[in-house]
């Protein structure tokens, strides 16, 4: 009876003991998900991303490797994942800031001022107020033109170019609403076109907004001489070379460049 009794209390010392793990372990599941920093990237979307990880133990889940799918969104920038116990996961995502819309193999995307490419621009973006930018297409050949999922790749170092152009007008809010386009194809010879403004603007490489200063300033008063101005070369500190159009029958001319308030001086080339 002794023996009986010793085993009877062990059994349920035993049940006991497992129950309370199992009560214990389902506790420690991950029931809830709080995410927080998104904005473009809906919270379904991040959802999806980590479908997998309510339900898991979350003492002993892979944090780092749910971060890690996370990241290979084309929206996260970067991403935290933290435990807060007994069952939920805070997700912190810092997303990509679009920088403008590339043209890229002759479709729209938006890329950041690294040049990742985050998704095709369409609809769902046009409140988006973005430059569009060329020349960041990889050379079709070239190791990197595609990425693996047979997504195209921007040109590092001309998408760094552009973020430059774009990052110096923003200390003339007026003059950077008004940049409509540019090209950086040829790296040491940047060219823009603003709003209502047809010419394409030569910038060079360097002193993007005081050259374009320069030329908002004289603009008046060139199309006075040459009123359907093609190109505008802004690369030569006191000289404006314009550019007609061809069918305008006006020869080019190169402008120097005075001061407000002086008239400005045209010498034909």
């Amino acid at each position: 009876m002794a023996r009986a009794g010793l085993l009877v209390a062990l059994g349920a010392y035993g049940a006991y003991r497992g129950s309370e793990a199992v009560m214990q372990a389902r506790v420690l599941e991950v029931d809830r998900i709080v995410v927080q920093g998104n904005v473009r990237m809906p919270n379904g979307e991040v959802l999806a991303v980590l479908d997998g990880l309510r339900g898991e133990n979350i003492v002993w889940t892979d944090l780092e490797a749910w971060r890690l799918r996370l990241m290979a969104s084309p929206w996260v920038r970067e991403a935290a994942l933290r435990r807060r116990l007994p069952s939920t996961v805070e997700v912190t995502v810092s997303e990509r800031v679009p920088m403008a819309i590339a043209r890229l193999n002759r479709n729209l995307y938006l890329v950041d001022e690294g040049g990742a490419v985050i998704d095709a621009y369409g609809p769902q973006y046009a409140d988006l107020d973005l430059p569009i930018v060329d020349g960041l297409t990889v050379a079709p050949g070239e190791i990197g033109a595609t990425a693996p999922d047979g997504a195209p790749v921007a040109d590092e170092i001309r998408a760094e170019l552009a973020a430059r152009v774009i990052g110096s007008l923003g200390a003339a809010p007026d003059l950077a609403r008004r940049l409509s386009q540019v090209d950086v194809s040829d790296r040491y010879n940047v060219a823009l076109i603003l709003a209502g403004d047809p010419a394409v603007i030569h910038v060079g490489h360097e002193r993007f907004l005081p050259r374009l200063q320069s030329y908002v300033a004289l603009a008046a008063a060139l199309r006075e001489r040459v009123p359907d101005i093609e190109h505008v070369d802004l690369r030569f500190e006191d000289r404006i070379y314009v550019r007609p159009a061809r069918a305008s029958g006006v020869s080019p001319a190169a402008v120097t460049s005075e001061p407000p308030g002086r008239p400005v001086s045209a010498r034909r080339r």
